[in-house]
């Protein structure tokens, strides 16, 4: 059977796994399906709802088994999928923030209440921006989400945005261009963890597959580790990005799969419960549900051999 993996570029750790060759050494019947060329799926509008692609995809024959941010998850269990949590990252909290113009008036979250923010709706910043906006009293409904995955730099840049969520290697265009103010850091409010994930007959049914899958990742994340410009290069070859931006983004994130934890649970139910007071989804969920004891011990025999 014909073992199909998700991959794109957001998720360093399978993005670089696809060009190394790793897992093909103990499953040789691999696919790699590059998110970006299946449907996106509808896109609904940031006000009304998150777009849920990644999560539909498993259980519409696109794929076995994929990795993201922290969203995509949640938004397939408030859709009725039965996934399962296989693994998380360490924290990523050097990955991005909001920010906004060194020149801007907006000096505190509280301030964004009526202004235009840009992020990626979807991913670990919608969360962030979430989180922050709660701290300040504020909900979804008080600011003006854009969604901006692919033109987020040149709106920032040309004033078309009060704010901006960004995350690197694009934050280094943004730097390098002209200066900017943190307004929401990310350390000390959200963990911002890469994490995988699959669907429940995958990861009971197939777990010998599964086993290879993370037993690969651990393997070629280490090898990130300790060779981040090769890395990089596999990422900057892609996108024709700048190689030192690259470099520099792997050098601060952290490698290696870990098992999903009580406080990631306790984080990610504190999403899914904004998500569903904001109407960003239709049903409460219990996060929970998607952990299953065996696949953390499986992850924290892994990690022990690294």
């Amino acid at each position: 059977m014909t073992l199909r993996v998700g991959y794109f570029p957001q998720n360093n750790s399978l993005w670089v796994l696809r060009h190394r060759g790793v897992l093909e050494r103990s499953v040789p019947d691999v696919e790699w399906v590059d998110l970006r060329s299946l449907p996106a799926g509808e896109r609904p509008k940031p006000t009304e709802g998150l777009p849920s692609a990644h999560g539909d995809h498993l259980f519409d024959g696109g794929y076995d088994f994929i990795g993201t941010g922290s969203t995509p998850p949640v938004t397939a269990q408030a859709k009725g999928h039965d996934v399962v949590y296989v693994a998380i990252s360490g924290p990523r909290v050097e990955n991005g923030r909001l920010v906004v113009p060194a020149e801007s008036p907006i000096a505190t979250p509280a301030d964004l209440k009526g202004r235009r923010v840009a992020l990626g709706h979807g991913s670990w910043q919608t969360t962030l921006l979430l989180f922050a906006l709660e701290q300040a009293g504020l909900s979804w409904r008080d600011i003006e989400p854009v969604d901006a995955y692919g033109n987020a730099t040149e709106l920032f840049l040309n004033g078309e945005v009060d704010a901006w969520v960004g995350s690197y290697p694009h934050l280094t265009e943004v730097e390098r261009r002209g200066p900017v103010r943190t307004i929401i850091e990310t350390d000390g409010l959200f963990s911002h963890r890469s994490l995988w994930f699959t669907s429940r007959a995958f990861a009971t049914e197939r777990r010998g597959e599964l086993a290879a899958i993370v037993a690969a990742l651990q393997e070629s994340d280490a090898w990130i580790r300790q060779n981040p410009r090769d890395a990089a290069a596999l990422f900057a070859a892609d996108d024709g990005g700048d190689l030192d931006a690259w470099e520099h983004a792997l050098r601060t994130r952290p490698w290696g799969l870990r098992p999903v934890t009580g406080d990631f649970v306790t984080e990610q139910q504190r999403a899914a419960d904004l998500f569903h007071a904001n109407g960003l989804i239709e049903r409460r969920i219990q996060v929970a549900d998607a952990v299953l004891p065996e696949i953390n011990a499986l992850i924290e025999e892994t990690a022990s051999d690294r």
